[in-house]
């Protein structure tokens, strides 16, 4: 497994930034609606190892479906930076994504399908 590092990022008008600290081991491909229309990369991450840096007044909450998953994107640009929601065992997780981190080259970085669309 790799080794965490902090990391830090934001949207593209660099109203909402965040910095984090993960392993990057898991970074989802995932096939379901929203991840395949909006290109979602997710990290998923303990909530201390996720600081909002800037832009909570920035940001506007999506949810769908079962509404599992509370989608945080930036309200001048757009683009989705991170998510609140559980993991399978109950507890609490924040999914960033990871096209949102700065100097990230999605190309160098192994991705794990998910099979979203049939759950």
């Amino acid at each position: 497994m790799p080794d965490s590092k902090t990391y830090t990022g934001g949207c593209h008008c660099g109203q909402v930034r965040f910095e984090c600290t993960t392993d990057m081991a898991v970074v989802t491909e995932c096939n379901c609606s929203i991840c395949t229309k909006k290109g979602l990369h997710f990290a998923f991450l303990p909530p201390p190892s996720f600081q909002l840096r800037a832009g909570e007044e920035n940001l506007k909450e999506y949810l769908f479906n079962r509404h599992a998953i509370r989608h945080q994107f930036c309200i001048d640009c757009g683009v989705e930076v991170f998510a609140h929601g559980k993991k399978p065992d109950g507890s609490d997780m924040v999914a960033v994504n990871v096209s949102c981190i700065d100097g990230i080259d999605l190309a160098k970085i192994e991705m794990t399908p998910v099979d979203g669309r049939s759950k």
